[in-house]
């Protein structure tokens, strides 16, 4: 079934003539339209196109009406449909859905009228303004199908029913009396079968129909017949249901759907601009991000707001044009700039289309914004952007709004927003902006340069390609090429071409090694960095060798740096932590905005085998790209913090993080990025025992892996799912296809060559565990730390059957702080107590597993320690109740760390959170572990 809406097709991108009946179906439901902000054909329908005409000032194109499944889904309503859902089960009621223009309202009809259902009669009407004033044109569309029953009334409701609806002329008419006929008519429609009637823009309907459906409204209890009404404004005695704006994530769900040809800063934009409105999120254009004011509407919806505002008085007009170009809604700053163009706010206060709060000013609706912002003339537009720069403090957005007024080239404003651009989270925007305002060719590449790499880092491919592309007609510099061959490199890697990556980057240091070798050098740790992400330990040596000349080998050099790597290829574990742990000491130099280097050194921090370090400095280096804009470093960041995290045995914290990076990397367009994080979320589940959703994860990235990750972490989890169900012949052979790989799991994967030597000695192979146990011998000897040591002595137990050394593994491993490998040892000392007939001691240490197992939800492996239990003679073994359990993935982050005592700002900086959402998480977490404050937070362990 087509649908027409506004875009491109059937008539030009100006055109807002209403198409001819020639070019229209025969019938038109306005209701669809508003469902998907397009007009959309309904052929069931009896209104013809002259009904719409005064609401629907629309472009047309053809396109399928519905999803494949028949139905158009709706994002972040789940409380408005809870509540139509359970209307049409009870079969009988009346709800107005309640809401501002373009919110949805008509898209919730729709879903109701796909609910109710085959065997339901459906009856829909819908208010019109040009027949507001024309007594029960309502009633007549809503009966229009039904006419032939007014027959069958009795005679004192079918006459004044048929008197009201012309069908009957000359009848007086009686409000009661065609009340009474209009509920008498559905209840004998009901009679056949349930009945819906479907009233949009109820605000609109002429006052006899409104108030002939609000009597039948009132009593509608037991008649199986469901009225839903629609508008702008509430209808007393009947109850209501609100639309709020909808979210972030909902409103980003909704684009990606219906408008997947928008890149990722574009949907930014329109998903900030929107507030959340589903008619703005559909019908915004897609624009240029470094467009300044607010983005344009399609020329049938701004001629619908340039109306309203054009009734206002110049003044009115002006201050509206003010709050417009201000993005903020800063009402100081509105008022100051007013001041500076001759007029204060107090127009503002004398219309509705703007909210006043506090000291704040706000739109009633986004599409009000846009409407005076671009009904405005270009030089009132440049003279309220000039006036804003006058009144604002910050130089950015001072010299943002300059720009904004700028149409010629102008070399000072161009240099003072590339100033801005290092603080600004959308540096490639404004880096743009002051390449088009950069008189001389050199210096405008020179941005273009910048806007690139700043493009690059914030995960915006498409924005940087078109900036490649006209980089290039600019001439760029051998430096500047030099540095977009990089910038293309990275896109290369996130793309899924790994090796041309490494090709590239390793090319763009050597075109700027002579002129800048501190960049070359630190270019090539990158390199470096790709060749290990995909264990081609040739190429990560290359990179070594051609180190030598551009760094020195001191200690924090780049060559350091991979030096370190380097020996943990070559097998040489003291070389490699005692390299790593010297360049540590000079991590604190390396610039904040130096992401790549900064990552290189929290890489260091993990080879020295010290995880809970390793992933704070993950974390601040997250926050700190978030911060800075740079998006597209966020999902290999996250992916190593959860890494970090998972190690310690903090599952919920690595499903949190891992679960974040994974949605960072399908938002920003680059899929690839989201293996690293689905591979640490598989591991959860095979911990966990959830066996289809590790299978799931794994399966799909395995198909889809095009070399850009090492899948060690996929056969770590299906080896772990394997452990945990028992089938350890099977776990064996997947951990020893990862130990013979040549590069990604023979790095300091302790944990790995753990799980082998359990897997041999549980197969009753140790002979198969000998050499992954002496390299557990070398690293645990070159890191010297209690997580080292403790798997180290659980790993000899388990391959000797040693009881001793598995108790001496239990009190390493407190000073560990792994709670996961300290229950495994746990459960694997109890067993061995077991068979060895000291059930009682068994019972106390199998008991401890399964308490740890519960709390951090390794629930597989919790089953497995009930047995044991019962096995042990401790009869039924229940899952003991955990408060912590209850915890979201982020409550129990924020929690962890206010139990350390740290304030709300404290925790907001170290989670990249803002104190609001602090506080928020604080709010729902305190209830459900039964504390009123945070200094009872220290009786849980968090761990």
């Amino acid at each position: 079934m087509p649908r027409l809406h506004t875009g491109r097709g059937l008539r030009s991108a100006d055109s807002t003539t209403p198409p001819s009946r020639a070019e229209l179906p025969a019938r038109f439901d306005k209701s669809d339209a508003v469902l998907s902000t397009k007009s959309t054909v309904n052929h069931r329908q009896k209104r013809c196109w002259t009904d719409t005409a005064a609401v629907c000032t629309v472009r047309f194109t053809l396109q399928p009406v519905c999803s494949p499944t028949g139905r158009i889904p709706l994002h972040g309503r789940p409380h408005p449909i809870e509540r139509l859902e359970g209307l049409l089960s009870a079969g009988s009621g009346a709800l107005m859905i309640s809401a501002g223009f373009g919110a949805g309202k008509s898209a919730l009809l729709r879903f109701a009228r796909e609910r109710a259902g085959a065997d339901r009669r459906v009856l829909t009407c819908s208010g019109v303004e040009s027949e507001a004033e024309l007594s029960f044109s309502g009633l007549h569309m809503l009966f229009g199908g039904v006419l032939d029953r007014i027959d069958a009334l009795p005679g004192a409701q079918r006459e004044a029913l048929g008197g009201a609806l012309g069908l009957i002329p000359g009848r007086e008419v009686d409000r009661f009396r065609i009340g009474a006929a209009t509920l008498a008519l559905l209840v004998a429609l009901a009679a056949e079968g349930p009945v819906l009637c479907s009233i949009d823009d109820a605000h609109l309907l002429d006052r006899s129909t409104l108030d002939a459906l609000r009597f039948a409204a009132r009593r509608l209890d037991g008649t199986r017949v469901v009225m839903l009404f629609a508008g702008c404004s509430t209808l007393a005695d009947i109850p209501e249901i609100g639309l709020q704006p909808l979210d972030a994530d909902a409103a980003e769900t909704l684009l990606r759907e219906r408008r997947p040809e928008l890149s990722a800063d574009q949907r930014d934009r329109v998903v900030a601009e929107s507030a959340g409105n589903p008619l703005a999120l559909l019908e915004f254009p897609c624009v240029d991000p470094s467009v300044p004011g607010p983005l344009p509407l399609p020329s049938g919806l701004a001629a619908r707001f340039a109306t309203r505002i054009a009734r206002e008085g110049r003044s009115v007009r002006q201050a509206l044009l003010v709050a417009a170009a201000e993005e903020t809604g800063d009402l100081g700053l509105v008022l100051r700039a007013s001041r500076l163009l001759g007029h204060g706010i107090e127009p503002l206060e004398r219309t509705d289309m703007v909210l006043i709060e506090g000291r704040s000013v706000t739109f009633h609706h986004p599409m009000l914004r846009s409407a005076a912002y671009h009904c405005a003339p270009l030089t009132q537009r440049h003279a309220v952007h000039t006036a804003i720069a006058d009144a604002v403090a910050d130089p950015a957005r001072r010299a943002w709004h300059l720009a904004a007024a700028q149409i010629e080239p102008d070399e000072a404003l161009a240099a003072a927003l590339e100033v801005t651009a290092d603080h600004s989270r959308h540096a490639a925007v404004v880096l743009e902006r002051a390449a088009q305002l950069t008189p001389a060719p050199g210096e405008r590449a020179r941005r273009l340069m910048l806007a690139i790499e700043a493009a690059t880092h914030s995960g915006s491919t498409e924005r940087a390609q078109h900036l490649v592309r006209e980089a290039r007609r600019s001439g760029l510099g051998a430096v500047e090429r030099a540095r977009v061959v990089g910038a293309r490199a990275f896109m290369e890697f996130e793309d899924g071409s790994p090796r041309r990556a490494f090709q590239l980057t390793m090319a763009s240091a050597d075109h700027v090694a002579e002129v800048e070798p501190a960049r070359a050098a630190w270019l090539l740790v990158e390199a470096s960095r790709i060749a290990w992400s995909v264990g081609d330990r040739a190429s990560y040596t290359a990179v070594y060798e051609r180190l030598e000349g551009l760094s020195s080998d001191a200690a924090g050099s780049p060559r350091a740096v991979v030096r370190s790597g380097l020996a943990v290829l070559t097998g040489d574990p003291g070389q490699a932590v005692a390299v790593a742990r010297a360049n540590l000491a000079h991590a604190g130099g390396i610039p904040a905005e130096s992401i790549s280097p900064r990552l290189a050194f929290a890489f260091q921090a993990a080879l020295t085998g010290d995880m809970a370090a390793a992933g704070e400095l993950f974390a601040a280096l997250f926050g700190a790209a978030r911060e800075r804009g740079m998006i597209g470093w966020l999902p290999a960041i996250g992916a190593a913090q959860a890494l970090c995290e998972l190690v310690l045995g903090r599952f919920r914290e690595a499903e949190a993080v891992a679960r974040e990076a994974a949605m960072i990397s399908a938002r920003i367009g680059h899929p690839n990025r989201a293996s690293g994080a689905e591979s640490i979320l598989a591991v959860i589940a095979a911990v966990r025992g959830d066996q289809d959703e590790c299978l799931r994860l794994t399966d799909r990235i395995l198909r889809g892996y095009h070399g850009v990750y090492d899948v060690s972490l996929c056969q770590w989890a299906l080896a772990l799912l394997d452990l945990g169900r028992g089938f350890h012949e099977k776990a064996l052979v997947r951990l020893e296809a990862l130990h013979r790989r040549p590069a990604g799991a023979v790095g300091p994967w302790l944990e790995l060559r753990a799980d082998l030597v359990e897997a041999a000695a549980r197969a009753n192979a140790p002979e198969r565990g000998f050499a992954a146990m002496t390299e557990l011998e070398q690293w645990a000897e070159a890191l010297d730390t209690p997580w080292a040591d403790a798997l180290l002595c659980t790993s000899h137990g388990l391959l000797r059957g040693d009881g001793d050394l598995l108790a001496r593994a239990l009190e390493t491993h407190l000073a560990a702080g792994q709670p996961f490998r300290h229950a495994r040892t746990a459960l694997a000392y109890g067993e061995w107590l077991r068979r060895e007939r000291r059930t009682s001691e068994a019972r106390t240490h199998l008991g401890a597993a399964l308490e740890i197992f519960d709390r951090v939800g390794a629930d597989l492996w919790a089953e497995r320690a009930r047995t044991e239990l019962r096995a042990a003679g401790a009869g039924s073994i229940t899952a003991s109740p955990n408060a912590v359990a209850l915890l979201t993935p982020q409550e129990l982050r924020v929690v962890r760390i206010a139990a350390e005592g740290a304030t709300n700002k404290e925790i907001a900086a170290r989670l990249s959170l803002s104190h609001k959402t602090v506080g928020h998480h604080l709010y729902r977490a305190f209830p459900k572990l039964g504390v009123s404050n945070r200094i009872e937070l220290t009786r849980f362990d968090f761990a």
